[in-house]
C-alpha cells in the first residue's frame, strides 16, 4: 500500500521536527507526504520560509508530495500563473483540488505532460461530477482521490457514507485514500484529532487504519502533526491484500505458531458460527506435521481455533469464532483476537484474505 504522513509547515511543529518526521517515515518505508497550503491558521511567513526545505527533504527520500491547494495557494506561493509545471518545479507531484476548479479545468489538468497527478476530494465527489469527467474524456490514469479529515468533533464521516463514495470512485478505477488521527502530537488549533471517520477520533491509529483497509480504502495517511514511531510503523505495515487482526498467542507449539503466520482466504460457503480458512489444512499437509491436543478450552467469540489430530481429516482446520462455542477435545484454541480488533471480523466476507498480527 502507498501510505503516508502529513506535514503542515507554518503550524505546530518546528522545522526540525518536520524534517525529523520525514526521515523517520522514510526509514519505515513510507513514501507519501500530504500537506495543505491553505489552512487559515497557518503563519504565511513561516510557511514560505520552511516549505522549500521540507519539499527538498521529502524529494531526497523519494516521497510523493501531495499538496491540498485552492486558487488562493497561488498568491501564498508567489506563483503568477497556475500551471502544473510551476508546482513541479517546487517538487510537488500531486495536486489535490479542494475547491475553485471547474470540470473542464480538472480535465485539462489530468492531461498535463509534466507528470503531475491530480487528486479529487473523495468526500465531496458526486456521480454527476464523475459522469461529466467521463464525458470530457479526463485522463483517469492520472487521477486518484483522497477523503477529507475533520478537525471539529462530531463532523467526521459515517462508515456507510465513506463506503458509498469510495465504491463510486472504484468503479472508475480511481484509487482512494483516507486519514486516521494520532494519539498525541495532534494538530492545532483544536487538537482533537483529524479523522476521516468520526468513530476513529479516539481510536488507536493502527486499528483505525486496518478498519479503513477492511472498508476498501487503498491508502491511509496519518493526519496529525507528530505521530509516534509506533504509529508510523503501524501505517508502514499495512497490507491491502488482507484484513489483519491483532491478537494474543496462547500456544507454545511451533507447528501451530507457524500455521498462524500464514495468510488465509475465507471460504466461499460462509458458516454461521465461524470464519473458516480455505487453505489451512492443505498448508498443514505441506508441513508434514501433526497437531496434538493443546488448550482445548471453551471458544468465545474472537477465539482462533485449530482442529487437532482427534478431528481426523479436519486436522489443521483454522477458524475465527463468531458465536461462542463450548470446549471440544478435538479443537485447540492457540490464540485469541484482541477485544478491539474483533470489530473487524464481520468484514472477513467469503473470498477475502485475512491474517494475524501477534504482540
Amino acid at each position: 500500500m502507498e501510505n503516508g504522513i502529513s506535514i503542515y509547515p507554518g503550524l505546530d511543529n518546528t522545522l526540525a521536527q518536520n524534517l525529523q518526521l520525514i526521515q523517520q517515515a522514510a526509514a519505515c518505508g513510507i513514501r507519501r507526504l500530504f500537506t495543505s497550503l491553505h489552512i487559515p491558521e497557518t503563519d504565511p511567513g513561516r510557511l514560505k520560509k520552511e516549505l522549500a526545505q521540507i519539499l527538498k527533504a521529502a524529494r531526497r527520500c523519494d516521497m510523493e508530495i501531495i499538496s491540498d491547494i485552492s486558487p488562493a495557494t497561488m498568491e501564498l506561493l508567489g506563483i503568477r500563473e497556475f500551471s502544473p509545471s510551476a508546482f513541479r518545479m517546487l517538487g510537488i507531484t500531486t495536486l489535490r483540488l479542494d475547491y475553485g476548479f471547474g470540470l473542464e479545468e480538472i480535465t485539462a489538468l489530468s492531461r498535463n505532460r509534466q507528470g503531475i497527478r491530480i487528486q479529487l476530494n473523495a468526500s465531496t465527489i458526486t456521480g454527476k461530477i464523475l459522469s461529466a469527467l467521463v464525458e470530457l474524456h479526463a485522463n483517469f490514469g492520472q487521477i486518484d482521490a483522497l477523503h477529507n479529515f475533520y478537525p471539529r468533533r462530531g463532523t467526521g464521516l459515517s462508515e456507510e457514507f465513506l463506503v458509498r463514495k469510495t465504491s463510486m470512485l472504484h468503479k472508475l478505477g480511481i484509487r482512494t485514500g483516507a486519514f486516521v488521527p494520532c494519539a498525541q502530537g495532534r494538530r492545532g488549533p483544536l487538537r482533537e484529532g483529524l479523522p476521516t471517520l468520526e468513530e476513529h477520533r479516539e481510536e488507536d491509529a493502527g486499528l483505525a487504519a486496518r478498519h479503513l483497509v477492511a472498508l476498501g480504502i487503498d491508502s491511509v495517511f496519518l493526519a496529525d502533526s507528530l505521530p509516534s514511531m509506533r504509529e508510523l510503523q503501524a501505517i508502514a505495515a499495512l497490507r491491502d491484500d488482507a484484513i489483519v487482526l491483532q491478537g494474543r498467542m496462547i500456544t507454545k507449539d511451533p507447528v501451530q505458531q507457524q500455521l498462524l503466520r500464514h495468510t488465509f482466504t475465507a471460504r466461499a460457503d460462509e458458516a454461521r458460527d465461524a470464519v473458516r480458512a480455505q487453505e489451512s489444512r492443505s498448508i498443514l499437509k505441506q508441513f508434514g506435521a501433526d497437531i496434538s491436543p493443546d488448550h482445548t478450552d471453551p471458544r468465545p467469540a474472537g477465539a482462533i481455533t485449530i482442529d487437532n489430530r482427534n478431528y481426523r481429516r479436519y486436522m489443521g482446520e483454522l477458524q475465527i469464532i463468531r458465536n461462542a462455542q463450548p470446549a471440544d477435545p478435538r479443537v485447540n484454541v492457540p490464540a485469541v483476537i484482541s477485544q478491539s480488533d474483533q470489530k473487524l471480523i464481520p468484514y472477513i466476507t467469503p473470498g477475502r484474505k485475512f491474517s494475524f498480527l501477534f504482540d
